[in-house]
């Protein structure tokens, strides 16, 4: 067991609906000493790839990719759920739909941000049904930049995200895959990595 399973496992709620709760450490309040562990071990997973950019999506991919950019020294780009007065110029829009939130947003990166020089690695706290993930590829893509990896904090495994993920070739490296839980006896099983 890798040191952020142990932390679900010490830390993390199992509730109805397969939602898994670690908001005291990772998504509401955060152990940036988790975060820096897990940014080392993406770096140690993608020390071959050329990347020069993180891209992430607001809001809880925010602190996990600042940490995690600064083992690979790089600028960190957020994609904004809502158009804010101070966004000028050209953008790039995706739709994703969050399995959390149970709804579609609009995700807006600049374009003067993102361009076909770029070699981005993406970092987000959950994989579940992938449609954040599948909304930032397009961004990318639209940009001609390069999708390098992705680095996904928790990977509820039992859902189609990361497979689909995978099926299209992208290199996806996330700490922890949860391959069951239940909420009546509180019990997580990881798949072995």
């Amino acid at each position: 067991m890798n040191f952020l399973e142990e932390r679900i496992m010490k830390d993390g709620i199992v509730k109805e609906g397969n939602v898994l709760k670690v908001d005291s450490f990772l998504n509401h309040q955060m152990d940036i000493r988790l975060f820096d562990e897990m940014g080392a071990e993406w770096k140690r997973r993608f020390a071959d790839k050329p990347i020069n950019k993180i891209l992430t999506i607001e809001a809880s991919g925010i602190g996990i990719a600042c940490v995690a950019a600064r083992h690979f020294d790089v600028p960190v780009v957020f994609a904004k759920k809502s158009k804010s007065i101070n966004i000028e110029g050209d953008m790039y829009v995706a739709e994703v739909e969050s399995f959390t939130h149970k709804c579609k947003n609009q995700v807006i990166v600049s374009k003067k941000f993102l361009n076909p020089e770029d070699h981005v690695l993406i970092i987000d706290d959950f994989l579940a049904n992938g449609c954040a993930l599948q909304g930032l590829i397009s961004i990318i893509t639209e940009a001609g930049a390069t999708v390098e990896g992705i680095g996904i904090a928790v990977e509820k495994g039992f859902q189609v995200g990361g497979r689909m993920i995978r099926n299209l070739g992208f290199q996806l490296e996330s700490l922890a895959i949860v391959d069951a839980m239940d909420a009546s006896t509180g019990e997580i099983t990881f798949r072995e990595q």
